[in-house]
């Protein structure tokens, strides 16, 4: 299994691509892929058909994935690299700027 610095609930900075500059929280992770759904980026209109639950039909917004390499950790308003410390049996994630 893949181990990636950026977990689900984190809030992040998109870096490179259409949605440079637009913040939000990583809903999921998907590590088949390498790839993160971020709440509110790279929305893409998705065409549905009538069903019992929706029986209008139409279109939907939802986001789309992206990249991993394509988003920072925000801490504070500030995109940070992450790397981890290791005190005793415990591992824990650091910023790499301001070592919290």
């Amino acid at each position: 299994m893949k181990k990636f610095k950026i977990k689900s609930g984190d809030t992040v900075k998109v870096i490179a691509g259409d949605h440079k500059g637009s913040e939000g929280k990583v809903l999921q992770i998907i590590r088949e892929k390498d790839r993160v759904l971020v709440e509110g980026v790279n929305l893409v209109s998705k065409h549905t058909k009538p069903s019992a639950q929706k029986p209008q039909g139409g279109i939907v917004k939802k986001e789309a994935s992206l990249h991993i390499s394509n988003v920072m950790l925000v801490e504070e308003g500030v995109a940070v690299r992450v790397g981890y410390q290791v005190d005793g049996d415990a591992k824990t994630r650091v910023s790499k700027k301001t070592k919290k």
